[in-house]
């Protein structure tokens, strides 16, 4: 039985005994719920895979709790520097060279770049005064494919069998995972819209690119369907039909069965739209309101289409 835990001194103790002994728990981050497994040890990593049932060509995210860290595992460009000191500890991962082996190879899933992360979370500080600098590998904490989890409860509802310990700190801020961008030098390529705006980066980065599709992805979040509710999906409905439920955005007339900021705040969308695709998951369908794809709408519409995808209407 997966024991849950709120957030203090003594389950931070109890989560690295847990992780020094090769086991797994869930944390909560500013972005949403993460798995996490001690990133040197292969046969823990391969723990993550087993219990989300994730595929093995899809890497993991490295988690270290202190920026200067990333040295130690990655080359960092002038540009990468740049954007750890602005943007972490926060939801960014930066895609960079791999340039140790001791994180296990399973984490990478056999590429010669590391995702690497400086989550803005309680628990990271208090596991390094506790003597654990990690890093750790932290997908997020739910079946794979599946939506992700922004409370203690979505976890324990699509793990609770399969790891030994939840952290629960109660909401996640964010609710949507982390911008991931690789850095190639000077230039940089959104793998994946996030918590943090493209806008954002705007100031920093003269050269951003989109990602190219591809078969093998170079970070998580990028397989074409992926955050999916087991019902169909529908996009930008404009009604709602016969046995649907209605995912609502902003002032509508439509009578929604939720709505995801009723002021049309992309902020607060962001951090309901995993709950709100759980609470509603009870239907054959869920239409969903169109969302405005600047700032984080980008990011709420690239999960959308992809909780969409061979499955939606």
């Amino acid at each position: 039985m997966t024991r849950v835990l709120k957030s203090s001194a003594d389950s931070f103790k109890r989560a690295v005994d847990i992780l020094r002994a090769g086991g797994l728990v869930a944390l909560p981050t500013e972005t949403v719920y993460g798995l996490a497994a001690d990133a040197a040890n292969d046969d823990a990593v391969k723990k993550i895979y087993a219990a989300k049932g994730r595929p093995t060509h899809n890497p993991l995210i490295a988690h270290i709790f202190d920026p200067k860290d990333a040295e130690k595992f990655v080359d960092i460009s002038p540009l990468a520097q740049q954007l750890m000191d602005v943007f972490w500890p926060g939801p960014l991962t930066l895609v960079l060279p791999k340039t140790s082996e001791d994180i296990s190879l399973a984490a990478g899933a056999g590429l010669d770049t590391l995702a690497v992360r400086c989550p803005k979370a309680k628990w990271a500080k208090a596991f390094l005064k506790l003597g654990f600098r990690g890093p750790i590998v932290m997908p997020s904490a739910n079946r794979s494919g599946h939506v992700s989890p922004t409370t203690a409860q979505h976890v324990l509802d699509d793990l609770g069998k399969t790891i030994d310990m939840i952290i629960d700190d109660g909401e996640c801020p964010n609710g949507i995972e982390s911008t991931v961008l690789k850095i190639e030098g000077d230039k940089a390529i959104l793998l994946r819209p996030g918590a943090i705006p493209t806008e954002d980066f705007i100031p920093y980065i003269s050269d951003l690119r989109l990602a190219k599709t591809t078969a093998q992805p170079s970070a998580p979040g990028m397989l074409q369907s992926h955050y999916s509710p087991n019902a169909s999906v529908r996009l930008n409905a404009l009604e709602k039909r016969p046995y649907e439920s209605y995912l609502a955005f902003g002032p509508t007339d439509v009578k929604s069965d939720f709505n995801l900021s009723l002021k049309g705040d992309l902020a607060e969308a962001a951090r309901n739209l995993y709950s709100a695709l759980r609470a509603l998951d009870t239907v054959d369908t869920i239409a969903i309101a169109p969302i405005p794809r600047t700032g984080l709408g980008a990011a709420i519409n690239d999960r959308l289409k992809r909780a969409a995808a061979d499955k939606g209407t």
